[in-house]
């Protein structure tokens, strides 16, 4: 039996059409995967089921309900919740807060009933296996945490349809896998998903049916069992061949970066040689270290030992500022947290880093930043109106160029890039891979931290796998599979 029913979906703003006569089913207990590209219409149309947009045209009906004028409170009380990709929680509130904001239990003259509250959380978190504290500041929690809570919050008060869009970006393998047993465990009890990503395999794992969008428009819908991940991808994308090796070997040059016994906070006594135009990708299971080693090099994570050179001169760490003017830069993985300034205009996002360099500067040369801007505009493919529309306006993926063109734009040597694909689509992954590998050619020297095995296969040079904050193994290219790579990350070798 079908919960949720849209027919002829049609939406438009300011007369640019985004969604064309689009239908989505979802059954009762079942993991519906909805696929696209970014700007396909996927947050579109979950925006008007959930009752932010209201649509031009076309029909929902979600549990027998005809849903003629759809709002936020309607689709809340009709048991319909969206766990965004960029969580919507409140750092300075603790778990329990969180949870039941405006939905507050109360006593005897309107006193708040925190006993309650914090008790039902935590029989709650026991009964899913979620390990989190009720009286937890949200602002201590790892992302990972946070991204439970955020499912954890949308459960509790039991809804029929839960939308997760890329929910499993920050989690380890071991909490995907939980997340995963949870959602089973769900769809035996009636509960439906919609499940948003751009991950094959876990599409594979965890969808029953799927449905696919493309410019706005309807492509195809059907049984995950009877489709190939090849197909899907031809299928959002509009052709066929994105899964192809497209990794090119290059000549390098002289040292860039040398690490000697380098440890901080999460990693010790690191070793690592870097010469320019190589592609380096650092790899390990959540927390090994990889990423905190990124944090460290770009000095905004502590470093208590070792040395690091920058063409030969030693940099002193613990400085962003000083990182910035020895060439380095970095793409942070939390895009939400710290690269997106909501208050400032496409224009004013990319030009940031390069504003931090220039304070001596006596002003800011407005025609030359605009014609550096349409310089990557086309260089990254950005897809976007005008340099002064804001930074929210665009898809997740486009944003994230944006965020690749501010760093470009510091004419830096040494690109740190953590997880630079997080949360973008096929097509823009494949642009991506491109860049990187031209940027290569080009001199530029990469350090990539990624936990996907084939975007490491796809663009780097060797692969520097870490362990429990250790460096395990560099791999050269050729030596890079999942198995291969696993059974560093996991020191399965030792083990043995």
């Amino acid at each position: 039996m079908k919960l949720l029913e849209m027919h002829g979906i049609y939406k438009s703003f300011c007369g640019v059409p985004v969604l064309e006569d689009v239908p989505l089913s979802v059954k009762r207990g079942e993991v519906h995967a909805l696929l696209g590209e970014n700007g396909a219409g996927k947050s579109t149309l979950m925006n008007i089921l959930t009752g932010v947009h209201s649509r031009d045209e076309g029909t929902i009906y979600f549990d027998g309900e005809d849903c003629q004028h759809m709002t936020v409170t309607q689709a809340e009380k009709l048991g319909i919740a969206f766990v965004h990709q960029e969580l919507n929680l409140f750092e300075d509130l603790t778990v329990w807060e969180n949870i039941f904001l405006t939905r507050e239990y109360t006593k005897a003259f309107g006193r708040v009933d925190k006993k309650r509250m914090v008790e039902q959380a935590q029989a709650f978190f026991t009964r899913m296996g979620v390990h989190l504290d009720p009286l937890a500041l949200v602002g201590d929690l790892k992302i990972s945490e946070k991204q439970l809570l955020e499912i954890a919050k949308a459960l509790f008060f039991q809804a029929k349809l839960l939308i997760l869009d890329e929910p499993t970006t920050s989690l380890s393998q071991n909490e995907i896998a939980h997340l995963f047993d949870m959602i089973g465990r769900l769809k035996e009890k009636g509960i439906s998903f919609l499940f948003i990503s751009h991950k094959m395999p876990e599409i594979f794992q965890i969808a029953d049916r799927y449905t696919v969008l493309r410019n706005g428009k309807f492509v195809r819908t059907g049984e995950i069992s009877e489709i190939t991940p090849d197909e899907i991808t031809a299928l959002m994308v509009g052709k066929s061949g994105l899964t192809n090796d497209i990794y090119r070997p290059r000549p390098t040059g002289e040292t860039v970066l040398k690490l000697e016994h380098w440890s901080g906070d999460g990693f010790a006594d690191v070793d690592l040689e870097v010469k320019r135009g190589q592609i380096i990708a650092l790899t390990g299971l959540q927390g090994s270290g990889s990423g905190e080693v990124l944090q460290s090099i770009f000095g905004c994570r502590a470093v208590d030992g070792g040395t690091m050179e920058v063409f030969g001169k030693q940099v002193q760490p613990g400085s962003i500022h000083r990182a910035m003017r020895a060439k380095i830069a970095m793409l942070p993985g939390d895009r939400k947290e710290n690269s997106v300034v909501p208050d400032m205009n496409l224009l004013e996002n990319m030009y940031l880093a390069e504003h931090t360099l220039s304070l001596g500067d006596f002003c800011i040369h407005k025609r030359l930043e605009n014609q550096r801007f349409d310089h990557y505009r086309e260089l990254l493919h950005i897809r976007m109106n005008q340099p002064a529309d804001s930074i929210l306006s665009l898809s997740g993926g486009n944003q994230q160029k944006v965020f690749l063109a501010r760093w470009l734009n510091t004419n830096a040597e040494l690109l740190l890039l953590d997880n630079p694909t997080q949360g973008i689509d096929v097509g823009a992954k494949a642009e991506i891979y491109e860049l990187m590998l031209e940027l290569a050619a080009s001199g530029k020297t990469i350090l990539l931290s990624t936990q996907e095995i084939p975007e490491i296969y796809k663009t780097a040079d060797a692969c520097a796998v870490f362990y429990n904050g250790r460096l395990m193994k560099i791999l050269a290219h050729d030596e890079v599979d999942e198995e291969t790579v696993m059974r560093y990350a996991t020191n399965a070798n030792e083990v043995s």
